[in-house]
């Protein structure tokens, strides 16, 4: 069993402390079990009964309600309000879903949340909206250990094989002989996101070239005997570190972008430890995956 602290439990749920002892306290409701030295901690029940809570309380309900109600009950009407067309929030539903299913490592659920949620918002609004938000709850993008390992893992594999899928249907219909070519640095392996801009271009007709994680520059050099410019693509998690990614930048500029039509485009979190005031100007940083599509593909598809 997982515990979480008071801490990990109020940002993983985005229930405040003051709340949820407001709540102990008031209603005797998310109650917190208590170790040998009285500090407190929180399940994985408890997790999930917050996040249904949570889902109640954005459709109208109100905590003193809510906390009368068993755990049976608050599934219950959850399930009750999603299949109603007034839902004010669906993507809280599903982001609930999700972490449930990795919590009880159920696979069935993962795989009706993900095609109900695919289908209802359209996969691009399920990446944005529930899948990214729900791997920061659970700390897969951001390597956290509020969730054990195989958890992770559990959940993560699940989605890449859903991207994987969908990006080959997307293959089938590529018309654009642009190529985009994606990878990851060396000794980067946390590959969803990357994963997902693959089916991403893919499904806007343009052509990529997907080498995964772990990909050293010098392999990357080798590919202009093939073509004389690239469209760089890397998301970058962990790898290179705060002090190694502006030096891995240059390097990268230097060897492969420089006297060239090449660009390098950056996504993920690392972008934070980026110097953007030395950034090559061969190399575009994107938090938004909105901005990154409208400036590339949106133009060319409706010009």
């Amino acid at each position: 069993m997982t515990k979480y602290s008071i801490d990990q439990f109020s940002q993983i749920t985005g229930i405040t402390k003051f709340v949820l002892r407001t709540w102990e306290n008031r209603y005797g409701f998310l109650k917190a079990e208590r170790t040998d030295t009285k500090i407190r901690y929180y399940t994985d029940d408890l997790l999930v009964r917050a996040l249904n809570s949570n889902y109640l309380l954005e459709n109208g309900y109100k905590i003193s309600a809510i906390s009368k109600m068993s755990h049976f009950d608050i599934c219950e009407k959850v399930d009750e309000i999603k299949n109603q067309s007034n839902d004010n929030s669906k993507a809280s539903y599903y982001i609930a879903k999700l972490i449930q299913s990795a919590l009880d490592f159920d696979s069935k659920l993962f795989h009706l949340t993900y095609e109900s949620g695919a289908r209802e918002l359209g996969v691009l609004e399920f990446y944005k909206n529930v899948l990214l938000v729900a791997f920061s709850k659970i700390g897969i993008f951001w390597l956290t250990n509020r969730i054990a390992p195989s958890q992770e893992h559990f959940l993560s594999e699940l989605v890449k094989q859903k991207i994987c899928a969908a990006a080959d249907l997307a293959s089938l219909n590529v018309t654009d002989k642009e190529n985009w070519l994606l990878f990851l640095p060396e000794n980067e392996i946390h590959e969803l996101g990357i994963l997902y801009l693959n089916y991403l271009i893919l499904s806007k007709g343009f052509r990529t070239i997907l080498l995964g994680q772990s990909i050293q520059i010098s392999s990357l050099k080798n590919l202009y005997t093939y073509r004389n410019s690239f469209n760089f693509i890397t998301y970058i998690t962990v790898e290179p570190s705060k002090k190694q990614i502006m030096p891995y930048l240059k390097s990268f500029n230097e060897k492969l972008l420089l006297n060239t039509n090449s660009k390098l485009i950056v996504f993920g979190p690392q972008q934070k430890e980026i110097d953007f005031n030395n950034l090559p100007n061969k190399i575009e940083l994107y938090r938004s995956v909105d901005s990154f599509i409208n400036n590339y593909f949106e133009k060319k598809i409706y010009a």
